[in-house]
């Protein structure tokens, strides 16, 4: 009998043991669940949150993640705008030397808005109070982007009337640019007709290169080297490719 309620005892102490094990299995396994996951906010949009870097006048990467700040659109990096004395300035350059400014050593939060037909976050973004997008705008560094919201169509109607930044001269909206320099590439003499997006094979990966890169013109095709052309930036995303970064 001694024995047998020894032997209850024993077992029931390991079982206890091994419930107890598993629970807490069971939380951390919860808890580090919720850690990948953003949190929500009121509004019930995820956001990212962390240090991040300017690649362009207009996206930021935030935490490893690829953010293009939702409702503006800034000068592409080798476009150059005039001023009211007729001196051209880089004004792609500028934009984006500014969101870094406005971004470096603080926390961004990116309260997320859907994402945009290359599969990238599209976000509103902020350090403390301010809105990064607006600031943007605000500074003549970047336009509303009304083709897909009217967010700060405002802003950018103030930032007229104070002639700052693109407005102190003339510019040509970046999607203007962007085009131009589209439709040139593509008749090259190089670029297969409608494909004119350089894929690059680098010691740092494959990247790939719109028209309007800083590095577009200076890449020589080698397709030896498993370099390749590419329609769009979803088809060069699709296939393993990553943008060039701005700087």
């Amino acid at each position: 009998m001694l024995y047998a309620t020894v032997k209850d005892y024993t077992t029931r102490a390991t079982l206890s043991v091994a419930l107890a094990v598993a629970v807490v299995a069971f939380l951390t396994s919860i808890d580090s669940s919720d850690a990948r996951q953003p949190p929500l906010t009121a509004r019930g949009h995820a956001t990212l949150s962390g240090l991040a870097d300017a690649i362009d006048g207009d996206t930021l990467l935030v935490g490893g993640i690829r953010v293009r700040l939702e409702g503006i659109d800034a000068p592409e990096s080798e476009q150059l705008c005039r001023l009211a004395n007729g001196q051209d300035w880089r004004c792609g350059v500028e934009a984006h030397r500014a969101l870094g400014r406005l971004v470096a050593g603080a926390i961004v939060r990116c309260e997320e808005r859907g994402l945009d037909k290359y599969k990238r976050v599209l976000g509103v973004c902020r350090v403390g109070d301010v809105d990064i997008n607006a600031a943007m705008v605000r500074r003549g560094l970047a336009w509303a982007f009304v083709r897909y919201s009217r967010s700060y169509v405002q802003v950018e109607a103030d930032a007229r009337a104070a002639r700052a930044g693109i407005w102190s001269g003339t510019a040509q909206p970046p999607w203007d640019y962007r085009a131009a320099r589209w439709s040139a590439a593509e008749s090259g003499t190089d670029a297969p007709k409608g494909c004119p997006i350089k894929g690059n094979v680098t010691a740092n990966g494959r990247i790939y290169h719109l028209p309007w890169s800083p590095w577009y013109r200076r890449i020589r095709m080698d397709q030896a080297k498993g370099e390749r052309w590419f329609c769009s930036e979803d088809e060069a995303i699709a296939a393993g490719w990553r943008a060039a970064r701005a700087h």
